[in-house]
């Protein structure tokens, strides 16, 4: 099968690649991997070309704008980028006859509520990033109606991985910065979701791309949920970090965007019965490379 990914040079895209090139039925040549040079979300016209140059059966739309802060700053922007975008790649894989997976977030969720969202729950969002996300999957659906390829919607929430810059990332050097300063890291104690490791999301997709199973909406997340500041709190344990944390609302700080304070994915199965294995296991294997990232920028 040949398997485009779009966004193949950010967090989730670099997972997808490496996982695709291990699977078997990518065969010998492997992924095609479709960076921000071959298919911008700010020019989204060349997918047709792409599409009929490089003939994949499927694509796997990882690329997005993900800053929420600066979704909300330009909503236009975060439309064009997240909801027009996909709508012209969606077009133009379903002309071709082509299947396609948009990967999407819990953020379409308002998480106003205490139990988990299934994927047949109706969306809220309340933020720019969220509204345009929802718009992209509706704007795909719109263009997959009536078309003999298949569509899936594949929503995860708090990715981390590779290469950096991520929540643990930051905790890290915010908590170090705080011991410098002599005081406790303030983390956010009343947001709650599922920290979904990019590596286990990519083997996620391609079990369902494996199987057949890719139609549909699929909400794919690590399992267990935690606050960031219960996420910070695992980190530093496992990392043998001395931190003391005081727990504080999201209120605590203006932000452009307001996130959704529970929009906490309910899993859906996967095609093996097997779920995705929890949090703070993936969080184990990802430490390692997470402390030689930050050992290599310190020196």
């Amino acid at each position: 099968m040949r398997v485009a990914v779009t966004g193949a040079g950010g967090r989730l895209g670099r997972a997808l690649v490496a996982a695709l090139a291990e699977a078997p039925f990518t065969g010998l040549s492997g992924p095609i991997a479709w960076t921000r040079a071959d298919f911008d979300l700010d020019a989204p016209e060349a997918a047709a070309a792409l599409i009929r140059g490089d003939r994949p059966e499927l694509v796997i739309h990882a690329a997005a704008w993900t800053d929420v802060d600066g979704c909300a700053r330009d909503p236009d922007l975060a439309f064009a980028r997240n909801a027009t975008a996909t709508g012209v790649l969606a077009r133009a894989c379903a002309t071709a006859g082509v299947d396609l997976v948009v990967v999407s977030t819990n953020e379409v969720f308002d998480g106003e509520r205490s139990t988990p969202y299934a994927p047949d729950d109706e969306p809220r969002p309340i933020n720019p990033y969220g509204a345009s996300k929802l718009e992209g999957e509706r704007t795909a659906a719109g263009a997959y109606a009536g078309a003999q390829a298949r569509l899936g919607i594949a929503r995860t929430s708090w990715l981390f991985g590779p290469p950096g810059n991520d929540f643990p990332a930051r905790i890290l050097a915010a908590a170090e910065r705080a011991r410098d300063a002599g005081e406790p890291l303030r983390v956010v104690g009343d947001e709650h979701g599922s920290p979904t490791y990019t590596h286990d999301l990519a083997e996620a997709i391609i079990e369902l791309v494996s199987d057949g199973d890719v139609g549909g909406i699929h909400h794919l997340v690590n399992g267990g949920v935690t606050s960031r500041a219960g996420w910070a709190r695992e980190l530093f344990r496992q990392a043998r970090v001395a931190a003391a944390i005081e727990e504080v609302p999201a209120a605590t700080w203006t932000r452009a965007s307001s996130p959704p304070l529970r929009a906490v994915l309910a899993p859906t199965p996967l095609p093996s019965g097997e779920p995705m294995r929890p949090w703070q296991q993936a969080l184990a294997d990802y430490l390692p490379t997470l402390l030689r990232q930050r050992a290599a920028a310190a020196r």
